[in-house]
């Protein structure tokens, strides 16, 4: 990400950091699954030390946390942002599973978990699968579950006009973190599962999840704030109560989206950078704080943890420093791809697991082959998955008429939310008035970007 700053005149995203960001973290997340296979004995020596994956999630988090909220606003239209979450995440990973039995009945892949139950069907397709005390079907399904909860989140400040109270969230949802371990306060995983049944609360919270979204696309303001109470609760519950990574963990991932929402508000003038930064002291000091009291155990080390939180939050803030400069065309590419790297990268290495076996000595060669199949497979994928899916929600999105005008009217209906070329606003309308919503430059609607992701 280094090089001479852009032309004044280059028509280049001004978020292409981000995509650099994106790009960096699911070659990071690929490698850390990747080496189990291919590079044992590298990995048995890094882990302790350094935790990859961590590393890539925990930017994965950051970027969310920067962007979504802000998509939201800047549209104005909660049936608009659900519509493009909708379409972003679901096409590919309804692939992604797709393949995966395909391959699984062909002999050629296992899959992690049974698929055939209701329970387990109704748990991924909320997204919640990973809080519903169900196994993901994809090992790295079980972040979308905490970026799942951070939309609810995200949604139910909107409706109820709190989306302005960013910090605030983060260093609550930190310091509770911090409170959680020194109070010594552990749940085992899953444990609401286990107190009321899984099938249950899979029931339960697919309900009430269809409630929240409706609601909270409802033109009522009553039925909009009932849907952002019931979103925004449901959320806390199962992260607080039901996760499978510790509760502290848990909070620190959702303060640090939240981070990230804090620094974008401060970026763009809508808030004191000195607030900012007090509040990523104090969060990054709670996060760091509670991996150190929590300890070392049997699959976590505070040392690697500690160290790729750190490096995460390093690597955000020096993608933030270097925003102006040109991003290499190698890492838009691959930030652009990134979610078919993230999604498919599994399927692949169940596919070798299930021919070439896993090694025990390193192999690079292999290492580098995997890549070698996983990028150009990925490029094909977001074509001919991710683009259409895309452009469908962008088209579903402008044949729902706006029907309630804002007072500052820059809703960009359907439009991509994560990579955004900007430019100056045009007056139209927005689904829901909101104060502080549409105040920024609307995306071009000709732009496509993948989710992100997560690990």
């Amino acid at each position: 990400m280094t090089g001479p700053p852009n032309p004044p005149g280059e028509r280049l995203s001004r978020l292409g950091w981000l995509d650099a960001l994106r790009g960096i973290a699911a070659l990071v997340v690929v490698f850390d699954h990747s080496s189990y296979f291919f590079l044992p004995e590298f990995r048995r020596e890094l882990m302790p030390e350094f935790s990859t994956s961590r590393f890539g999630i925990m930017v994965f988090f950051l970027v969310s946390g920067y962007i979504i909220p802000a998509s939201l606003e800047r549209r104005g239209c909660v049936r608009t942002f659900w519509i493009g979450r909708v379409f972003r995440i679901y096409p590919l990973c309804v692939a992604a599973v797709t393949a995966l039995l395909v391959l699984n009945l062909l002999g050629v892949a296992k899959l992690r978990t049974d698929l055939g139950s209701a329970s387990t069907a109704v748990a991924h397709l909320t997204l919640f699968q990973e809080l519903l005390g169900t196994p993901s079907v994809l090992l790295v399904l079980w972040t979308l579950s905490y970026e799942m909860a951070f939309y609810l989140l995200v949604v139910a400040l909107f409706t109820v006009r709190r989306h302005e109270r960013s910090a605030p969230v983060a260093v609550t949802l930190a310091v509770l973190a911090a409170l959680s371990v020194a109070a010594g306060v552990t749940l085992p995983p899953s444990a609401l599962s286990a107190a009321v049944g899984t099938g249950r609360l899979v029931a339960l919270t697919a309900v009430a999840l269809v409630i929240a979204v409706c609601c909270t696309s409802a033109a009522s303001p009553r039925l909009r704030a009932f849907g952002g109470v019931l979103a925004g609760t449901l959320a806390l519950v199962l992260v607080l109560f039901n996760g499978t990574v510790p509760v502290w963990e848990g909070l620190v991932i959702l303060a640090v989206m939240f981070l990230g929402t804090v620094v974008h508000r401060a970026e763009h003038s809508r808030g004191s950078r000195r607030y900012a930064a007090g509040t990523a002291v104090v969060v990054v000091a709670c996060a760091v704080g509670s991996a150190y009291g929590y300890g070392d155990g049997d699959h976590f080390t505070r040392r690697a943890w500690i160290t790729a939180f750190l490096l995460a939050v390093l690597t955000f803030g020096a993608g933030l420093t270097l925003r102006d400069r040109r991003v290499p065309r190698a890492l838009l590419v691959l930030g652009t791809i990134s979610y078919s790297v993230y999604l498919l990268h599994p399927v692949l290495l169940t596919v070798a697991d299930s021919t070439i076996g896993r090694w025990r000595q390193n192999s690079p060669v292999l290492e580098v082959a995997f890549f070698a199949v996983l990028l150009p497979l990925c490029v094909l994928s977001y074509r001919c998955v991710e683009a259409p899916g895309q452009a469908w929600g962008r088209r579903l999105a402008r044949r729902r008429p706006n029907r309630h005008p804002g007072p500052s009217g820059t809703g960009a209906s359907g439009a991509d939310t994560d990579r955004i070329r900007w430019r100056a606003s045009v007056p139209v309308p927005v689904c829901v008035p909101v104060r502080g919503a549409g105040t920024e430059p609307r995306e071009h609607p000709s732009v496509n970007y993948p989710h992100r992701q997560g690990s």
